[in-house]
C-alpha cells in the first residue's frame, strides 16, 4: 500500500511538473505590436523594418507586383540583418569598444577633406543620406572594425613555415607568362532579386537603383576617406565570389582584363593601392545598368617566375593567408554572438502562426 502511494504521489508530481512546463510556454512574455524582435531585452521596431523594406522596394526597374508571402519572405530576411547588427553593436557596447564622439568627427573630418563644402553638400544629395545618417554610418563602421580588431585581427598570426608552405603548394600560380595584375573589387547590385543572404557579413543589399548608387557613392566616399578597401568588401560587397575575401580577385592577366574596354583604361591608369572611380555594370546590347563597381589595384607583376624570396610575394600571400582567416573568424564569431544572444523574433512567430493555424 505505501509503495503504491509513493507511485501516485510520483505520477501526480510528474504530472503537476508537465503542467508548470506548459503552462511556461504557453505564456511568453507580450510585447507591442511595434516591435518585431528583441535582443537581449532591446526591441527592433517595426518601422526601422518597414523603412528599410520600403527602400528596398522604392524604385524597383521591373515594378511588378509582389506576393504576400514574398514581402514577408524579404522582410525576414532584412530583420535577419538587423539582428546581428544589433547583436555586434551590444557586443562592442560590453567591451567599451563603441566609437566615441571624437572618433566619429575625425573620420567625418578626413571625409570631408577630399571635397569642397559644395563637393559634399552635393554628394550628400546624390546620396540621398543626411548628415545624422553618415554620422550614424560612421559611427557603426568604427565600432565594427574595432570589435573585429579587438577580437580577431589582433590575435591572427601567419608565421613564416605557413607562408613557404602556401607558396610550395600554389609555386605554379606565381609563375607568370604575361604581365598580370591583381586586383580587389567591391561590387553593388541594383537587382532585388538578388539577396545578400551570406554574400558579406552585414547581410547589406540594395533593393534597386537607387538604393544601390546610393550605396556604392557611400562606399567611395569612405574609401576616400581612408577606409580600409578589404573591410568594406567583406562587410558590403555584393559578389559572391569575392566578398568572403575581402573583394580579392587575384592575378588578372593584361590580354584578359583588355576584353572590357571601360575597366581597362580605368585600371591600367592606377598606381598600386590606388581606386578607380565608381564603374557602371552595363551588360553587352544593354542600356540599362544592373551595378555599379570600384576596383583597387594590389600590384603589377611581370611575366616570369617569382620566387620565395621576393618580398611582394612573402607580403602577398601573408595577406592572402590573414584575410582568408580573418573572413573564416568573422564569420564564426558572428555566429557564435548570435548562439549566445537571446533572440526573440516575434515577425517570424506571428508568420509561423498565422500560416500553420497555430
Amino acid at each position: 500500500m505505501l509503495l503504491k502511494t509513493a507511485h501516485r504521489a510520483t505520477w501526480v508530481f510528474s504530472a503537476l511538473s508537465l503542467f508548470t512546463v506548459v503552462a511556461t510556454v504557453g505564456c511568453k512574455k507580450e510585447h507591442g505590436a511595434d516591435v518585431v524582435a528583441s535582443v537581449n531585452g532591446h526591441a527592433i521596431m517595426r518601422s526601422e523594418l518597414d523603412r528599410t523594406y520600403d527602400d528596398q522596394e522604392r524604385g524597383k526597374q521591373d515594378q511588378q507586383p509582389i506576393t504576400e508571402e514574398q514581402a514577408k519572405s524579404d522582410k525576414l530576411t532584412i530583420l535577419r540583418t538587423l539582428i546581428d547588427a544589433e547583436i555586434t553593436e551590444q557586443r562592442a557596447a560590453k567591451m567599451n569598444l563603441t566609437a566615441t564622439n571624437e572618433e566619429v568627427d575625425a573620420k567625418l573630418t578626413e571625409m570631408k577633406s577630399h571635397y569642397t563644402e559644395e563637393q559634399f553638400n552635393q554628394m550628400l544629395k546624390e546620396s540621398g543620406r543626411s548628415l545624422d545618417e553618415v554620422r550614424r554610418d560612421l559611427r557603426k563602421s568604427i565600432t565594427l572594425e574595432k570589435l573585429f580588431n579587438k577580437e580577431i585581427n589582433s590575435k591572427i598570426n601567419v608565421t613564416d613555415g605557413e607562408v613557404s608552405n602556401f607558396y610550395n603548394a600554389h609555386k605554379a600560380d606565381f609563375n607568370l607568362i604575361e604581365n598580370k595584375i591583381h586586383l580587389a573589387q567591391i561590387v553593388v547590385t541594383n537587382q532585388p532579386s538578388q539577396q545578400a543572404g551570406g554574400t558579406n557579413l552585414q547581410g547589406s543589399k540594395a533593393g534597386n537603383d537607387t538604393d544601390a548608387r546610393k550605396k556604392i557613392a557611400t562606399l567611395k566616399a569612405q574609401l576616400d576617406s581612408g577606409a580600409d578597401f578589404s573591410a568594406l568588401a567583406a562587410n558590403y560587397s555584393e559578389d559572391p565570389q569575392t566578398a568572403s575575401n575581402g573583394g580579392d580577385m587575384g592575378f588578372i592577366s593584361e590580354s584578359q582584363l583588355r576584353q572590357d574596354t571601360q575597366v581597362w583604361d580605368a585600371v591600367s591608369k592606377l598606381k598600386a593601392g590606388e581606386n578607380t572611380a565608381i564603374i557602371t555594370i552595363t551588360p553587352p546590347g544593354s542600356k540599362q545598368p544592373v551595378g555599379y563597381s570600384i576596383i583597387h589595384l594590389v600590384s603589377r607583376e611581370a611575366a616570369g617566375q617569382r620566387d620565395l624570396n621576393n618580398p611582394a610575394v612573402q607580403q602577398s600571400i601573408r595577406d592572402q593567408i590573414r584575410n582568408t582567416r580573418s573572413q573564416l573568424l568573422r564569420s564564426a564569431y558572428i555566429e557564435m554572438l548570435r548562439d549566445q544572444a537571446k533572440v526573440e523574433n516575434y515577425y517570424a512567430e506571428d508568420i509561423f502562426k498565422a500560416g500553420s493555424g497555430a
